[in-house]
């Protein structure tokens, strides 16, 4: 598999058990600091972040061991196929540590940057990632996943309807970004543009309205975040 979706660096320079004596000797102090301070949250949230880097330490290697995924599964992700591996093990991955209880993952392709030939160019870097991203919402779905996750597939921004060579500059006044699951209603296209699509014109999103509604998809009522 591609070293590209694993996280590098992730096994300790020692072994796990001095790792677990380290990890209780400095809760034990930082406890002991707490008791003749008083209440510390920064010092509470550092206990947690080593208490949370520990456990990714010891589980993620687990996580990133597909050899228990059946051939079928790998190849519904184009993990055997030479152009579509990469991004296809990250959404392999991406439903992993979803099942492991992670709560945020973030993928990413860094080929879309089209300033220039952007007829194939486009055309390419989709063939790169369509099959790992429908990969991915239908094993969700399968697996009862999806109502309960979240995907989001967007980019930074749109491009210009007007050419930039015979490709395509950035753009902030109209473009287009797809969700799954966790709740979003299927089928349905919300909001569009001006026939040369230049600017957003019909029910209008924001960036607001997006983290709004991404807020209240997960539980949380986005006002408390308002001033």
């Amino acid at each position: 598999a591609s070293e590209n979706a694993k996280i590098p660096f992730i096994k300790g320079s020692t072994s796990t058990a001095i790792q677990q004596l380290e990890q209780k000797m400095l809760k034990n102090i930082n406890t002991k600091h707490l008791e003749s301070t008083g209440p510390d949250t920064e010092l509470e949230s550092r206990i947690k972040s080593f208490e949370l880097a520990f456990r990714l330490q010891t589980q993620a290697p687990q996580l990133q061991d597909i050899s228990t995924e059946t051939a079928e599964t790998l190849d519904m992700y184009g993990i055997h196929n030479g152009p579509t591996k990469d991004f296809g093990l990250q959404c392999l991955m991406a439903r992993r540590f979803a099942e492991a209880g992670v709560r945020f993952i973030q993928l990413y392709h860094r080929g879309w940057d089209h300033h220039g030939g952007i007829k194939n160019a486009s055309k390419n870097t989709a063939g790169l990632v369509d099959k790992g991203s429908a990969a991915l919402i239908k094993d969700l779905k399968e697996r009862g996943m999806l109502e309960d996750t979240l995907v989001i597939w967007g980019g930074e921004f749109g491009r210009t309807p007007m050419a930039q060579g015979n490709g395509r500059d950035h753009h902030i006044k109209g473009f287009s970004l797809w969700m799954a699951g966790g709740g979003i209603k299927g089928g349905i296209s919300h909001g569009a543009t001006d026939e040369l699509g230049y600017n957003s014109v019909t029910d209008i999103v924001n960036v607001r309205d997006l983290h709004a509604t991404l807020l209240h998809l997960f539980g949380i009522d986005y006002r408390k975040f308002s001033y």
